[in-house]
Protein backbone atom coordinates (compact mmCIF):
# COMPACT_ATOMS: atom_id res chain seq x y z
CA UNK A 1 0.00 0.00 0.00
CA UNK A 2 2.70 2.19 0.81
CA UNK A 3 4.49 1.70 -2.89
CA UNK A 4 1.10 2.53 -4.09
CA UNK A 5 0.99 5.99 -2.39
CA UNK A 6 4.46 6.91 -3.43
CA UNK A 7 3.92 5.68 -7.48
CA UNK A 8 0.69 7.85 -6.77
CA UNK A 9 2.80 10.52 -5.34
CA UNK A 10 5.32 10.84 -8.12
CA UNK A 11 2.32 10.45 -11.23
CA UNK A 12 0.56 13.61 -9.91
CA UNK A 13 4.21 15.17 -9.88
CA UNK A 14 5.19 14.38 -12.72
CA UNK A 15 1.68 15.60 -14.14
CA UNK A 16 2.46 18.57 -12.76
CA UNK A 17 5.40 19.32 -13.91
CA UNK A 18 4.43 18.05 -17.44
CA UNK A 19 1.57 21.09 -17.37
CA UNK A 20 3.42 23.45 -16.62
CA UNK A 21 5.74 22.39 -19.55
CA UNK A 22 3.42 22.18 -22.18
CA UNK A 23 2.12 25.89 -21.10
CA UNK A 24 5.40 27.31 -21.59
CA UNK A 25 5.22 25.58 -24.99
CA UNK A 26 2.62 27.02 -26.55
CA UNK A 27 2.93 28.38 -30.23
CA UNK A 28 3.27 31.99 -30.75
CA UNK A 29 0.19 32.11 -32.68
CA UNK A 30 -1.58 31.09 -29.22
CA UNK A 31 0.06 34.34 -27.32
CA UNK A 32 -2.47 36.57 -25.76
CA UNK A 33 -3.55 39.28 -28.59
CA UNK A 34 -2.25 37.66 -31.75
CA UNK A 35 -4.73 36.01 -33.79
CA UNK A 36 -3.77 32.36 -35.36
CA UNK A 37 -2.40 32.09 -39.03
CA UNK A 38 -5.06 30.40 -41.16
CA UNK A 39 -4.08 29.52 -44.95
CA UNK A 40 -5.30 32.42 -46.65
CA UNK A 41 -7.63 31.76 -50.14
CA UNK A 42 -7.66 35.28 -50.80
CA UNK A 43 -5.44 36.81 -53.87
CA UNK A 44 -5.81 40.05 -52.94
CA UNK A 45 -2.55 42.28 -52.91
CA UNK A 46 -2.52 45.05 -49.58
CA UNK A 47 -0.82 47.57 -50.32
CA UNK A 48 1.17 49.86 -47.71
CA UNK A 49 2.89 52.92 -48.44
CA UNK A 50 5.45 52.15 -51.20
CA UNK A 51 4.87 48.20 -50.32
CA UNK A 52 3.01 45.57 -51.84
CA UNK A 53 2.30 42.46 -50.30
CA UNK A 54 0.93 39.68 -52.32
CA UNK A 55 -0.62 36.37 -50.80
CA UNK A 56 0.25 33.07 -52.30
CA UNK A 57 -3.25 31.62 -54.11
CA UNK A 58 -4.34 27.88 -53.69
CA UNK A 59 -1.78 26.94 -56.38
CA UNK A 60 1.31 28.27 -54.40
CA UNK A 61 1.86 31.25 -57.16
CA UNK A 62 1.41 34.44 -56.41
CA UNK A 63 -1.51 36.36 -58.62
CA UNK A 64 -1.54 39.83 -58.35
CA UNK A 65 -3.49 42.90 -60.43
CA UNK A 66 -2.17 45.84 -61.97
CA UNK A 67 -2.60 48.18 -64.54
CA UNK A 68 -1.18 49.29 -67.84
CA UNK A 69 -2.41 52.29 -69.55
CA UNK A 70 -4.98 52.57 -67.17
CA UNK A 71 -6.41 48.97 -68.01
CA UNK A 72 -7.11 46.34 -65.29
CA UNK A 73 -4.77 43.19 -65.87
CA UNK A 74 -3.85 40.40 -63.70
CA UNK A 75 -0.28 39.12 -63.41
CA UNK A 76 1.58 36.00 -61.89
CA UNK A 77 4.52 36.78 -60.28
CA UNK A 78 7.24 35.02 -62.16
CA UNK A 79 11.01 35.46 -60.50
CA UNK A 80 12.03 33.23 -63.29
CA UNK A 81 10.84 35.29 -66.70
CA UNK A 82 13.41 37.63 -67.84
CA UNK A 83 10.85 39.84 -68.89
CA UNK A 84 7.06 40.72 -68.36
CA UNK A 85 5.52 38.43 -70.94
CA UNK A 86 1.52 39.13 -72.23
CA UNK A 87 -0.66 36.83 -74.33
CA UNK A 88 -1.85 38.52 -77.52
CA UNK A 89 -5.55 38.79 -75.59
CA UNK A 90 -4.02 41.14 -72.74
CA UNK A 91 -1.80 42.77 -75.49
CA UNK A 92 -4.46 43.83 -77.61
CA UNK A 93 -6.44 45.79 -74.60
CA UNK A 94 -3.56 48.23 -74.67
CA UNK A 95 -3.33 48.51 -78.03
CA UNK A 96 -0.34 46.15 -78.54
CA UNK A 97 -0.90 44.58 -81.89
CA UNK A 98 2.42 43.38 -83.35
CA UNK A 99 2.86 41.85 -87.03
CA UNK A 100 3.89 38.68 -87.94
CA UNK A 101 6.98 40.41 -88.82
CA UNK A 102 6.96 41.34 -85.18
CA UNK A 103 7.58 37.92 -83.88
CA UNK A 104 11.45 37.77 -83.92
CA UNK A 105 12.70 37.27 -80.42
CA UNK A 106 12.98 33.38 -79.93
CA UNK A 107 12.08 32.48 -76.10
CA UNK A 108 12.75 29.37 -74.45
CA UNK A 109 9.86 28.37 -72.34
CA UNK A 110 9.21 25.50 -70.27
CA UNK A 111 6.85 24.29 -73.23
CA UNK A 112 9.39 24.33 -75.29
CA UNK A 113 11.06 27.32 -77.71
CA UNK A 114 8.28 30.01 -79.35
CA UNK A 115 8.64 33.18 -81.35
CA UNK A 116 7.13 35.99 -79.23
CA UNK A 117 7.38 40.29 -80.14
CA UNK A 118 9.60 42.44 -78.28
CA UNK A 119 7.48 45.67 -76.62
CA UNK A 120 8.48 47.90 -74.14
CA UNK A 121 5.59 49.46 -71.61
CA UNK A 122 5.59 52.71 -70.61
CA UNK A 123 4.23 52.01 -66.96
CA UNK A 124 2.66 49.26 -64.82
CA UNK A 125 0.84 50.17 -61.54
CA UNK A 126 0.45 47.81 -58.91
CA UNK A 127 -1.17 49.02 -56.08
CA UNK A 128 0.68 51.88 -54.88
CA UNK A 129 4.08 50.61 -57.06
CA UNK A 130 4.36 52.82 -60.36
CA UNK A 131 7.71 51.13 -62.42
CA UNK A 132 7.87 53.07 -65.78
CA UNK A 133 9.87 51.58 -69.36
CA UNK A 134 9.58 48.55 -68.34
CA UNK A 135 10.63 45.88 -71.11
CA UNK A 136 7.83 43.19 -72.19
CA UNK A 137 7.25 40.38 -75.06
CA UNK A 138 3.57 39.77 -76.43
CA UNK A 139 3.59 35.41 -76.48
CA UNK A 140 0.73 33.93 -79.17
CA UNK A 141 -2.04 33.14 -76.66
CA UNK A 142 -1.29 29.19 -77.16
CA UNK A 143 2.03 29.88 -75.26
CA UNK A 144 0.79 32.17 -72.55
CA UNK A 145 -2.38 31.21 -70.38
CA UNK A 146 -1.36 33.81 -67.74
CA UNK A 147 0.61 37.09 -68.33
CA UNK A 148 3.68 37.35 -66.05
CA UNK A 149 5.41 39.85 -64.19
CA UNK A 150 8.92 38.76 -64.83
CA UNK A 151 12.30 40.41 -64.28
CA UNK A 152 11.79 43.57 -66.20
CA UNK A 153 9.51 44.80 -63.26
CA UNK A 154 10.63 43.17 -60.51
CA UNK A 155 14.17 44.30 -60.73
CA UNK A 156 13.51 48.37 -60.59
CA UNK A 157 12.14 47.84 -57.33
CA UNK A 158 13.95 47.98 -54.16
CA UNK A 159 13.37 44.71 -53.07
CA UNK A 160 11.46 41.91 -53.24
CA UNK A 161 11.12 38.64 -51.23
CA UNK A 162 8.97 36.14 -50.04
CA UNK A 163 8.28 36.19 -46.55
CA UNK A 164 5.54 33.94 -44.40
CA UNK A 165 3.41 32.74 -47.51
CA UNK A 166 3.75 36.35 -49.08
CA UNK A 167 5.58 37.90 -51.45
CA UNK A 168 6.62 41.63 -50.51
CA UNK A 169 7.46 43.92 -53.25
CA UNK A 170 8.84 47.47 -52.14
CA UNK A 171 9.84 50.80 -53.91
Amino acid sequence: MRNLMILAAVLVGLGTYMAQVADKMQPASASPGVAPKMASTETVAQASGRSLNIPRDARGHFQTDGRIDGQRINFMVDTGASVVALNEKSAARFGLRPSRSDYNATVSTANGTIKAARTRLAMIELGGLVVRDVDALVLPDAALSENLLGMSFLSKLKRFEVANGKMVLEQ
